[in-house]
Formats: C-alpha cells, structure tokens, sequence
C-alpha cells in the first residue's frame, strides 16, 4: 500500500517543526523543504530535519528572491520583510516539486493570527491562491480554524489529530513542544535579514541609491559600519572577522584601506556612479578609520596603505 506523501516547508522554528511532528505521527511520510537566499538560510532547518529524522530538499533562490524583495507586490511589514509575497514564491516553487515528486499535499507551520501582515485568515488565503495551490495546503497548526483541505477530505490526513491554534501566544506550541520533548528549536523571527529594522534601513537606502544592486552589495550589508558620500559607500569593518569578510567581497573598482602602522578596521569604499572617487571621499574614509580604531583617535603619525 502507497504511504501518503508531504512536502513540508521547514524553516527550523518551532511552529515548522509541530507541523511536521503532527504528520509524521499520522504515519505520513514527510519530506522537508527548505529555502536559502541572501536573507536566510538553511542552518535551523537542517538541524530541525536531523532531529525529526526526515528529509531535507534545499533550494536556493537568491537571485529571484532578491528580484521580489526589490518590488513586492504585496508591500513590506515593519521592515523590509514582504512575507506574504515570500511564502508565495516559496509555495510556487513547492508546487512544482509536488508535482514533479507526485507528494499529495504541502504542509506548512503557518498558525492563523501569529503574524499580522502574513497569516491573517486573508494573507493565508491570498497565499494559497497565489501559489497555485487551493485545497491542497495544510497548515496543521490551524487547521481546525480553517476550510477542511483536499487531503483531509480524502482521508489521507485525520482532521482530528489537527489543531486550533491561532494568535499571538506561543504557550500551546511549547505546552506541545515540552510533551513531545521537543528542545531544539530557536527563538521566533531570528531568522530572516529582513525583519532586522537596522538592516532593513540600509537595505532601503541602498535600493534607494543603487537599484541595479546585485547579491554582492546585499552580502556587503550585512559587515561594518556603512556610510554615504552621495553614490559612494565608506564601509569600516568592526572587527578582524568582519575585515576579512569585507575584504572577500571588494570588486573591481573598490578601494581598500587600512592603516600601515597600527592595528585597526579595514575599509572599502564603492562607487555606485561612473564618476572617479574623489580624494575628499578617501579622506574622509581614512578619517573614519582612524576615528573607528579608539587607540589611534588622537595620534598625528597615522599612515595609510591601499591593499589594491
């Protein structure tokens, strides 16, 4: 006899994983699907896969991801974070591996009311159907709150092994997640770049300054402190960890900077026009350096080399 088959979205939160948890205990097989692009990662999900002992498919959509993000249809929550619009880019590309894989249903963690941007009952109706994928999108979490699903209907999955959870409140998850000794998941909304407010300015400007970005100026956000000089961006490394990083993501064109005679930052400057660098622009990213390395604030014999 054919074992039913679902392909889960997993990100390694603890909602995902109770998703995923309630299936399997249906005797369901479950597959899980990741996504990794320039805001997240699959890290969490990786984790989560192992110690639920199921599979994981990773996809890594950067460069279509960082497309949507630029202009999401549905708008930006409290950030730069176009949930909905991402959950339906992430259930398109579910749909076509159900197909493809011949699985009988998605599944995701989503639980009504938990976010007010992305899983009102409206968002999670706009995101089933955007997706391509009415009546065969369970959400095991919520389930009991909302239309009986195709598999469900089926008898493939038992709607009264399902929950009722909505809200804000996370005490029934984690009443759940202590039952069933669950202890490895993470804390809500650290994943995800966008939701970072700090980032997410950054982010904002650069899209504001340079709409032709790429992936390289989005990974170059997320290292030192940034500063503009008009279409230029000074970056000072924090620490030697985040010099080195900054220094593997310099360009052609980008200028290196640290001081010759004592420890300090490394910085980079960009140039996002066709114009030369000016010599005050480099001034004042030496100066920056200098200000950025508390030891050297006050010294006068300060000199500085160029790595390119």
């Amino acid at each position: 006899m054919r074992q039913n088959k679902a392909l889960i979205l997993l990100s390694g939160g603890l909602d995902s994983i109770l998703a995923a948890k309630i299936l399997k205990d249906q005797g369901i097989k479950v597959v899980a699907l990741t996504f990794k692009s320039y805001f997240f990662n699959e890290v969490a999900a990786k984790k989560a896969a192992k110690n639920l002992k199921i599979p994981l498919k990773i996809v890594d959509f950067s460069q279509e991801h960082l497309k949507m993000v630029k202009n999401p249809k549905h708008g930006y929550g409290k950030s730069m974070n176009p949930c909905i619009d991402c959950h339906v880019l992430m259930l398109k590309k579910a749909k076509e591996i159900m197909r493809k894989d011949k699985f009988d249903f998605v599944a995701t963690g989503e639980v009504l009311g938990e976010r007010p941007m992305s899983q009102s009952l409206k968002a999670l109706k706009i995101v089933e159907t955007q997706s391509s994928l009415k009546g065969y999108l369970l959400r095991p979490l919520s389930a009991k709150l909302l239309k009986e699903t195709i598999p469900e209907q089926k008898g493939l999955v038992g709607r009264k092994k399902l929950f009722d959870i909505s809200g804000r409140s996370r005490k029934r998850q984690i009443a759940l997640a202590k039952k069933w000794k669950i202890h490895y998941y993470p804390t809500p909304a650290g994943g995800c770049l966008l939701t970072d407010l700090e980032f997410g300015k950054k982010l904002r400007e650069l899209f504001k300054k340079y709409p032709k970005r790429g992936g390289n100026d989005v990974e170059l956000l997320k290292f030192g402190r940034h500063f503009w000089q008009g279409m230029v961006k000074i970056v000072v490394g924090r620490n030697e960890e985040e010099n080195e990083k900054i220094e593997k993501l310099a360009q052609k064109g980008d200028i290196l900077i640290e001081m010759k005679n004592y420890p300090g930052p490394l910085t980079l400057i960009r140039s996002y026009s066709k114009k030369k660098i000016s010599q005050e622009t480099i001034k004042k990213a030496k100066d920056l350096t200098q200000y950025y390395s508390t030891k050297t604030r006050d010294k006068k014999d300060v000199n500085f080399h160029f790595l390119n």
